[in-house]
């Protein structure tokens, strides 16, 4: 099993549409898999081997067994609490889902595995990624565009969110995911560069 790292339509991944595919329903079901997941790796429980059962919702479940990638993203009382994910769609969304959440709340490298006392104020996020498609330097937009940067062995990627929380322009944002993978900042004029675009949700979105 690989390790986490970091449409139904025929949607251009470039466009605005790809970045709202899920329902309010839909997002609170995608969160609950996240959060049941960290709860059942704190009691060292085996992750769901099948999506949760919605007799009256075929169309849920057949997007729950899509491949997508996923970043499962944790917050404590305002602070980064963990965040890890698959860049590329490996594994059924669901599966996605709990695997990069339970990674994140327990092997993220950076902080302490989530305690059952931190459980109840743990904030989540998921990031829901398109396919990546290839894109050009000057094509890449702040706050639509994740990218990916490959060039030999290393791979550096951002989320979409990224530039947007540090108020990094485009060229800033390609030298900071050069930076991600180890490489030269400048090394974005030789590499292979990949987008995708994201749909960004939490707990605060699905709360009302």
């Amino acid at each position: 099993m690989s390790r986490p790292s970091e449409n139904l339509t025929e949607t251009d991944p470039a466009s605005p549409q790809a970045a709202r595919e899920f329902s309010p329903d839909q997002r609170r079901i995608l969160l609950d898999i996240a959060r049941s997941s960290i709860a059942s790796g704190i009691a060292d429980a085996p992750l769901p081997a099948e999506p949760p059962s919605f007799a009256n919702l075929p169309q849920l479940r057949a997007r729950l067994l899509e491949p997508r990638g996923v970043f499962a993203t944790l917050y404590l009382r305002g602070q980064l609490r963990g965040c890890v994910g698959y860049a590329m769609p490996l594994y059924p969304l669901f599966r996605a889902v709990a695997e990069t959440a339970r990674a994140a709340a327990f092997q993220d490298t950076r902080f302490w595995p989530v305690t059952p006392d931190e459980l109840p104020d743990l904030k989540i996020s998921l990031s829901v990624l398109s396919p990546l498609f290839p894109i050009e330097a000057d094509q890449v937009e702040v706050g639509r565009h994740g990218l990916l940067i490959s060039l030999g062995s290393r791979r550096g990627l951002l989320l979409p969110q990224v530039p947007v929380e540090h108020g990094w322009d485009r060229l800033t944002f390609l030298e900071q995911t050069c930076h991600k993978a180890g490489l030269p900042i400048d090394a974005w004029r030789s590499a292979t560069l990949e987008a995708f675009t994201a749909e960004v949700f939490g707990d605060e979105d699905v709360s009302c």
